[in-house]
């Protein structure tokens, strides 16, 4: 019978063995008795000699397949990395050739990711900030996202209006003459958030979430080929997952509603969980819990988080620093963000960071693909200047908005 060589070896080693075994015990028997007829010697030599020779034979093929596992593992790392390049142009392919802030962008991470560069950032420490309305979703048509779910909450969903209160009615139609108008109403971002609260408390999280994925399947009114929920910039969202491709955490920090950002981002090309949400706040209770404070009321087998009616923040200005501060608990190095509402958070992230840190700011200066603002544009533009922000066209910069088959009709609305 013949065998393999793995078991050739393998009775190689055996023999090797019960030699050594052999002579040891002729050896010390040999000792013991002082016995020449209970081994001799040479015959101990001859049993350890086998015994090196059957264990040298076995060495080089041992030697050899310990080079194979040490070249091994430095293949698989040259396969790894090349694997792990992350390609700029690929990834950031919805961008402008020549775009100044792409080359920023790119200039940047290769800096911080190069561990011989005295700008590198190890990945623990890579943190990005992101707002979300007009700078990784469409802000207005021809409002925000969710001033819109609260005036179609009110003034429009049948199995609701007649239950609104004359507040919420009130602060809905505020906003409803403000689509129709453009007139600003003093105190209506702390009003609407108030309301939201209130007219969407008594309902989990779950079915919250479930409401806005109904009401992101209506038609963008000023759009073709888009519904509410599919407004996502698309080379935004290049660049976020850019950025995760190396390493970096991605938090959205927005003013809108924390629970309404969920459910913006749910079902969406972002990649990024809950616990990475930050938003406006509402109170969260049990629904037996009534008027009885957090401090006294236990919470009991039958119970369900519920959203509790009460607002208690608006996440704008310096509440994103606080709140960033708060929840994500170390300084973020980039920053992205499109109005005097992300102003605070670019200077928190770019101010006396101990690693290189950049801010960035959309200009909302394209007016043919969205529902752009030239004036506001250029206000930008001079803050960029001013705070040594990087700012972003969405005119000359990007390549496609929302992509192929969405078409901005609002300017043809405007014209007439």
């Amino acid at each position: 019978m013949e065998h393999s060589t793995k078991t050739r070896r393998k009775i190689k080693t055996a023999a090797a063995v019960l030699a050594v075994m052999m002579a040891a015990a002729a050896f010390t028997a040999c000792s013991e008795n002082n016995d020449p007829a209970a081994g001799s010697k040479a015959e101990t030599e001859t049993a350890a000699a086998a015994a090196t020779t059957a264990a040298a034979e076995e060495k080089p093929a041992e030697s050899t397949t310990s080079a194979a596992k040490e070249e091994k593992p430095a293949e698989e790392e040259n396969q790894e990395d090349e694997e792990t390049t992350v390609n700029a142009d690929e990834m950031l392919s919805l961008w402008a050739e020549g775009a100044e802030a792409k080359a920023e962008l790119v200039d940047y991470i290769t800096a911080i990711t190069d561990e011989g560069s005295k700008d590198y950032i190890p990945p623990e420490d890579r943190i990005a900030v992101f707002d979300l309305d007009g700078t990784l979703f469409c802000e207005t048509d021809p409002n925000y996202f969710d001033y819109t779910l609260l005036k179609y909450r009110v003034l429009e969903d049948e199995d609701y209006i007649d239950k609104a209160s004359d507040f919420e009615k009130e602060t809905a139609e505020k906003i409803a003459k403000q689509n129709e108008t453009g007139e600003s109403f003093k105190g209506l971002e702390v009003d609407h958030g108030k309301a939201v609260a209130s007219a969407f408390s008594g309902m989990t999280p779950e079915e919250f979430n479930d409401y806005i994925q109904e009401f992101k399947k209506q038609d963008m009114p000023s759009y073709e080929g888009m519904k509410r929920g599919e407004g996502f910039y698309k080379p935004m969202v290049q660049v976020v997952d850019y950025l995760q491709a190396n390493d970096f955490i991605v938090y959205i920090v927005s003013g809108t509603d924390r629970f309404i950002v969920r459910g913006i981002v749910d079902n969406s090309p972002l990649d990024i969980p809950n616990r990475q949400i930050i938003g406006s706040d509402e109170t969260l209770v049990a629904p037996n819990q009534g008027d009885t404070d957090g401090l006294e009321y236990v919470y009991e087998d039958t119970d369900k988080v519920v959203l509790g009616g009460e607002f208690i923040i608006k996440n704008l200005k310096m509440n994103k620093v606080t709140v960033i501060a708060q929840e994500i608990g170390q300084q973020p190095v980039l920053s992205f963000g499109n109005s005097t509402g992300d102003a605070s958070m670019a200077e928190y992230v770019t101010s006396g960071n101990k690693y290189k840190s950049l801010a960035f700011m959309l200009c909302c200066d394209d007016t043919e693909r969205e529902n752009g603002n030239v004036e506001k544009a250029e206000k930008m533009e001079g803050l960029c200047e001013e705070f040594d922000w990087v700012p972003i066209s969405m005119k000359n910069d990007w390549t496609t908005i929302y992509g192929d088959g969405v078409t901005y009709t609002g300017a043809e609305e405007k014209a007439e």
